[in-house]
C-alpha cells in the first residue's frame, strides 16, 4: 500500500507523528510520501522538540522510529507539484492530513491548488479515493463546518481530532493512539486493538 500524509501547521504535531509511526510499524504500508507546510515545521519543534528541516528523511526517521537509512518516507517538497501525489495517473490508497489547519481545508474546499497539499488532496477526490481529513481547532466557526460539510459531499471522511475515554486512557499517547487507530482502520491499516470499544459493561438508558 502506498498513502500520502500531508501535515499542516495546526496544533497537534504528535497526531502526525504517531499516524506516521503506526504506518511505518504496521508492514502494510510500501511508501509514505510525506508533504509539510512550513508551519507544520515550526509547530512540530514547539510542541515535539523536533527541529527538523523540509526533506530531513533521516531525522524525520528518528522521531518516527525508523533507522536512519529507511526509505520507507519519501518527502516532497510544497512547492513541487511535478511529485508524484500531484499525478492521478500515480496509484496510491490514499490521503491523510493530518493535523488539517482550517486554511488547508478551505483550500482544498475551494479546489484551489497552490501547493502540493491541496493539489493532492484535489487528485485524491477526484480519483475517488480515499481523502481522511483530521481537523484539529476549536471552537468550530460557521466557514469551517461549511467547509467540512463541502469535502464530505466530495467524498472526504473528517475525523476531527476528538479524543476518546472508555478505554481509560493513562497517558497522552494513549490517547493520541486512539485516534490514530481510526485514521489507520479508514484504510484497513492492521494495529493493536487496544483502544477499540469492548461491550463489557450494561448500559441502560433512562429515556
Amino acid at each position: 500500500m502506498e498513502l500520502t500524509v500531508a501535515v499542516t501547521g495546526a496544533s497537534g504535531a504528535i497526531y502526525a507523528q504517531r499516524t506516521l509511526a503506526h504506518l511505518a510499524a504496521s508492514g502494510a504500508v510500501e511508501r509514505v510520501n510525506l508533504i509539510t507546510s512550513r508551519s507544520a515545521l515550526v509547530v512540530a519543534r514547539v510542541e515535539l522538540g523536533a527541529t527538523l528541516e523540509e526533506g530531513d528523511v533521516r531525522g524525520l526517521n528518528d522521531l518516527i522510529g525508523l533507522p536512519a537509512d529507511s526509505k520507507l518516507v519519501r518527502w516532497h517538497r510544497l512547492d513541487n507539484m511535478a511529485a508524484v501525489p500531484a499525478s492521478g495517473s500515480h496509484p496510491q490508497a490514499g490521503m491523510i492530513v493530518v493535523p488539517c489547519s482550517m486554511g488547508t481545508l478551505g483550500a482544498i474546499a475551494s479546489g484551489a491548488g497552490t501547493n502540493l497539499i491541496h493539489r493532492a488532496a484535489d487528485v485524491t477526490l477526484k480519483e475517488g479515493r480515499k481523502l481522511v481529513v483530521v481537523p484539529r481547532e476549536s471552537p468550530y466557526n460557521a466557514i469551517h463546518l461549511e467547509n467540512m460539510l463541502r469535502l464530505a459531499h466530495a467524498g472526504a471522511r473528517i475525523l476531527p481530532a476528538s479524543p476518546a475515554f472508555y478505554h481509560r486512557p493513562k497517558t497522552i499517547i494513549e490517547m493520541v493512539d486512539h485516534l490514530v487507530f481510526r485514521i489507520l482502520d479508514q484504510f484497513g491499516v492492521p494495529h493493536t486493538r487496544a483502544t477499540e470499544w469492548k461491550e463489557e459493561v450494561a448500559v441502560t438508558s433512562d429515556e
